[in-house]
């Protein structure tokens, strides 16, 4: 048989067993990507050399693919079950444009059923750089760096490319489906297109101490289970940092479960590559509106979220902490604990229940429940409050929030104060979706056991507005709260409100409903 024709018919063992000895490398396990043809000049494509160092590995039983130092220009790379990519410190696996019908393996194709449930870059995975489906102990580790350059970023606003999702292009540095035991470790990831990590459907997952600076998303967890995130520094100024999600693009809805994202820093301000290089250049200060870079649980929200904790996380220029069910799921025992924020864009907590309900019909509307927070201490936050918004006759329920400190700019015109916000029950779940709003502090509407204890709202200008404004909410306690002086709570339609030790307001127990403002 040709070497041409073994290599096309995925013969790993009959090449592993042809290759000199001269292929593996001194240690043991390990294979240097240099010894099967990859030159790592940055300009010849090594993807053919790369995939045949991964396919000897497996062949062999595992191993270690390994990168020394060079940059290796590549189109798909696929991964192979008990095999590990090992990138030296100097060593850069560079995503390569496409070239004509050069580029990366086209995305599979879709039940046309669910297709629509999700975004078109949820729902394929071949189309990326790196990519592994059903495999198992797999790993991406080392010092070096993964640069996405060649890749797009699925919106269309690539102007090299002329389909951004078309044949041939690849939109994810590394995409991941049905995977267990999995982890990405130490590297550097730049510019990694629509997502620099997707992993769906992947158990057992470990993601430690990357530093990602990118042009999308830095990583989606879509319907894992058993994940820890920790200590990553995320830059991401056009899309969401950390985000959790539970799509239909398995076919089937599937619980994010059992995940904790711990010691991590998260922003969304600063220029793409001024993170990883260490020059922190901030964007200009007109992109301020603009600002992401959080950790979000949502949008996709078909299959729910459970048992998630959120601690000891630094939070810079970004959209704050996002929990949001849309789509008929149930998000459930969340804890957030230990966070500091600073120059929020659009609130620094937003939780919503809402009713897009965008998956299969006859779903009833989802859950929002037992939330913890504690310990967050926000600063610089815009005019655009906290907001906790279920929907009428479905409230959110049992959330829990003590010891912090939520400092806003503040100096809202008077008519703010005044403002009736619209439900909005099938908008896309962001903070800004029901306008401005009429509280400095928190905007709370249709929930049932609301606590806050030793909780404080700052602004640095006089705000005419309420520090809390409370709409259909049913069993509402508040200990030791402080506000600036003025207005600290605007109540309608609430029942079974409490409050106790707040500066200003003597205590006081309103049955309700009560319609009043102190």
């Amino acid at each position: 048989m040709k070497r041409r024709d073994l290599l096309l018919s995925g013969g790993a063992a009959a090449l592993a067993a042809m290759l000199p000895r001269s292929a593996f490398a001194a240690d043991a396990g390990w294979l240097d990507v240099r010894r099967f043809g990859a030159r790592g000049d940055g300009k010849t494509i090594d993807t053919a050399a790369i995939n045949r160092a991964i396919a000897a590995a497996a062949a062999r039983g595992g191993g270690t693919v390994y990168f020394p130092a060079g940059h290796y220009a590549s189109y798909t790379i696929r991964l192979m079950s008990a095999v590990t990519l090992h990138l030296d410190p100097g060593a850069i696996l560079l995503a390569a444009a496409p070239q004509g019908d050069a580029g990366y393996d086209r995305a599979e194709p879709i039940d046309p059923v669910y297709e629509h449930f999700q975004d078109f870059g949820h729902s394929h995975w071949r189309n990326s750089l790196i990519h592994g489906e059903g495999l198992h102990d797999i790993a991406i580790a080392g010092g070096g760096l993964i640069w996405g350059k060649g890749l797009g970023r699925g919106d269309g606003k690539d102007g090299w490319l002329k389909d951004p999702n078309g044949p041939g292009t690849g939109n994810k540095a590394i995409a991941l489906k049905n995977c267990r035991n999995v982890l990405l470790r130490d590297f550097r990831l730049l510019e990694g297109g629509w997502f620099g990590i997707l992993a769906t459907g992947v158990d057992n997952l470990t993601i430690d101490n990357l530093i990602i600076d990118t042009n999308r998303d830095g990583m989606d967890i879509d319907c894992c289970r058993n994940v820890r995130v920790s200590n990553c520094t995320v830059n991401s100024p056009y899309d969401d940092g950390i985000c959790p999600k539970s799509s239909f693009a398995l076919g089937y809805p599937r619980t994010t479960e059992n995940l904790t994202i711990t010691n991590c820093y998260v922003t969304g301000n600063y220029q793409v590559g001024s993170v990883i290089d260490g020059s922190w250049k901030k964007m200009p200060a007109d992109f301020a509106p603009k600002i992401h870079g959080r950790i979000k649980c949502g949008t996709e929200s078909n299959g729910g979220f459970r048992n998630i904790t959120i601690s000891n996380c630094v939070i810079e220029d970004s959209r704050g902490i996002a929990l949001e069910t849309v789509d008929g799921a149930t998000i459930e025992d969340v804890t957030i604990s230990n966070i500091a924020m600073r120059g929020t864009i659009d609130g620094p907590l937003f939780l919503r229940l809402g009713r897009r309900m965008r998956g299969p019909a006859g779903r009833p509307i989802g859950t929002l429940k037992r939330v913890l927070i504690q310990n967050v201490s926000s600063s610089g936050a815009n005019l655009l409050p906290s907001v906790i918004a279920g929907l009428p006759g479905h409230p959110i329920e049992d959330v829990q929030i003590s010891d912090c400190h939520f400092q806003h700019v503040g100096g809202a015109p008077a008519a703010m104060a005044t403002l009736t916000a619209p439900e909005n029950e099938l908008g896309y779940p962001e903070a800004t979706m029901f306008g401005d709003l009429p509280a400095s502090g928190f905007f709370v509407r249709h929930a049932r056991g609301l606590r806050m204890s030793n909780v404080e709202v700052e602004t640095t200008a006089p705000d005419p507005r309420a520090a809390f404004r409370l709409e259909d909410v049913d069993g509402a306690s508040f200990l030791a709260v402080r506000a600036p002086r003025g207005r600290v709570f605007a109540l309608d339609h609430v029942t079974d409100f409490t409050t106790a030790a707040t500066r200003g307001v003597r205590d006081q127990v309103v049955p309700g409903p009560a319609n009043v403002a102190f």
